[in-house]
């Protein structure tokens, strides 16, 4: 495809436009804001480079019998009482609730509007990371901001932002993902810089304006180096957009297991910017990812079973609290994926499910915890009110209970639940299935079976999927997981959704990637690699 732009910055870089013009796009993509996305670029993608070489590596290694353990290089961070991270931005002193979900119009009209304190803007996993979702993600942020979201459905149902809306706080990309329409010297620029340097840019200092701050989630983070990189970003781009140091604000997901044996470390690297946010269906999913070879020992029953009481969850949960408040920052919860259902009594099931989860985060000391639709909001907030009352945060709970082993973080051993079932099997083609579907056809959360699933949970589905039939385990009922049985369960599945009316096109390109991505000799990091790369090919964008 031959650019719709080409720009030269001013430091020289060439900036090339790949993806298609649309309306209103010129006001996201300035050429202002194309040079300071491109200086970014220039200054940190090779780090960026470097860094991802290391996961491989540390990756290689876990795969090959290796184990996992607190740093003893950083030890002395750990030891250190002395200190702690800079106190939270106007407008995120209270994050009793945060409402999730991509910055698609009316979606954020209704986030912002939930009675939620905090709405996080996904333009990572909520988000399938198509050219026109990230601008007019990035349109849509600048417009909230605005207060100028003003829409009327020909249904005559009107979204328009109240008087009192969430704190914004936007999720870029990973830092394993590229921008394959956005060329900076003939290569694709790295998502999470342009997710980034893109708001901030535009929305930076107008949200100072409005008292409150450019904010940000940092997902899928492994160390605490990539966590430098960030901190490096931060003071480079605020000092480039004259922001005071320290304007910045982010929480970083704890949601990969390599990280959760370095959140002192990740806080100290981001001391000036940071608290944490325990992403458990990520972390689920790194844990399986990184393991998945190491044998049987760390096969994992179904999903539906891995609640966050199980010992090994509990133990990362536990840590994450104790961390955070010994370094005053807050520890925010995971989240709740469940939907309102047409059926009462099936609703009233979903509801009691969140609220013992909800009431669970809250007495083990979070200061807040993600829903993932507005009619949970008050269930949370109950929950949290409850322990909480008139104060914004319990940050003077420092769980001094708590001492936390690397064997805790890993002991999966000590599961409450049991064996994978048939039903599991069937449930995770289902789900990683049917969410490849819509997200190659534009939409990054989608409903399956009463739950908002995102890529995190596919992760879980395809991971387990990999797992499970590499290591021919024995499901409940005696019977094997193997490859044949999971291309059987497929080909149902792929029928079931075509009788349902999916695209067949893009049904058996989501085939493709699930059976490249669960049922290969070697298990892929990321199934979005794949899933992108088969998009590229749809709307022939250059894959390189």
């Amino acid at each position: 495809m031959s650019p719709t732009s080409r720009t030269e910055t001013p430091s020289g870089a060439t900036v090339e436009i790949l993806g298609e013009h649309e309306d209103r796009f010129e006001e996201v993509l300035t050429p202002a804001a194309l040079a300071f996305v491109a200086r970014l670029h220039e200054v940190f993608a090779a780090r960026r480079t470097e860094l991802l070489a290391e996961r491989a590596r540390r990756a290689a290694e876990l795969a090959n019998g290796g184990t996992l353990d607190f740093r003893p290089e950083t030890a002395a961070v750990r030891a250190d009482d002395s200190w702690r991270v800079a106190g939270a931005g106007p407008g995120l002193t209270d994050r009793r609730v945060e409402i999730t979900g991509p910055p698609e119009r009316r979606m954020a009209v209704n986030a912002l509007n939930s009675g939620a304190q905090v709405w996080l803007a996904d333009l990572e996993d909520a988000t399938s990371p198509t050219w026109h979702h990230l601008i007019t993600g990035q349109l849509n942020l600048i417009d909230a901001v605005e207060r100028r979201i003003d829409d009327t459905t020909p249904a005559g149902k009107r979204y328009r932002i109240g008087d009192d809306p969430a704190t914004i706080v936007v999720r870029p990309r990973g830092w394993h993902l590229d921008e394959h329409h956005l060329l900076i010297d003939g290569r694709p620029a790295v998502g999470a810089l342009v997710d980034f340097g893109l708001h901030l840019f535009h929305c930076g200092q107008r949200q100072i304006d409005r008292g409150h701050g450019p904010y940000f989630y940092l997902p899928k983070l492994e160390n605490h180096l990539e966590a430098r990189l960030w901190n490096e970003v931060f003071t480079h781009a605020q000092a480039a957009l004259g922001i005071p140091h320290g304007t910045i604000r982010a929480t970083v997901l704890i949601e990969t297991i390599t990280a959760a044996f370095e959140m002192d470390e990740i806080l100290y690297e981001l001391r000036d910017h940071a608290g944490l946010n325990a992403g458990r269906w990520d972390y689920l999913f790194s844990l399986i990812k990184n393991f998945a070879q190491a044998g049987p020992r760390f096969v994992l029953p179904d999903r539906a079973t891995l609640t966050m009481t199980q010992p090994f969850l509990r133990a990362y949960t536990d840590l994450l609290v104790r961390t955070c408040h010994r370094r005053g920052a807050h520890a925010i919860g995971g989240m709740a994926a469940a939907l309102p259902q047409r059926d009462p009594a099936a609703d009233e099931a979903a509801l009691t499910r969140v609220r013992i989860d909800k009431e669970r985060e809250a007495g083990d000391g979070f200061d807040g915890s993600w829903v993932a639709h507005p009619a949970l909001v008050d269930t949370c907030r109950t929950a949290f009110d409850t322990v909480l009352g008139a104060r914004p945060h319990q940050l003077d709970r420092t769980r001094e209970d708590v001492h936390v082993t690397a064997a805790d973080l890993l002991a999966v051993h000590r599961l409450t639940a049991g064996l994978p079932t048939e039903q599991g099997l069937r449930a995770n083609v289902a789900v990683a299935l049917r969410y490849l579907t819509a997200w190659l056809g534009g939409t990054g959360a989608v409903a399956v079976f009463g739950l908002m699933e995102d890529v995190a949970t596919a992760e879980i589905a395809r991971c387990q999927l990999w797992q499970w039939q590499h290591h021919r385990t024995r499901l409940t009922g005696g019977s094997l997981a193997t490859p044949d049985t999971v291309r059987r369960l497929i080909d149902l599945e792929r029928a079931a959704l075509l009788a349902e009316g999916a695209d067949p096109a893009r049904l058996d390109d989501a085939v493709r990637v699930l059976e490249e991505t669960a049922l290969g000799t070697e298990l892929p990091a990321f199934l979005t690699t794949a899933a992108y790369a088969r998009h590229l090919v749809r709307t022939a964008a250059p894959a390189a």
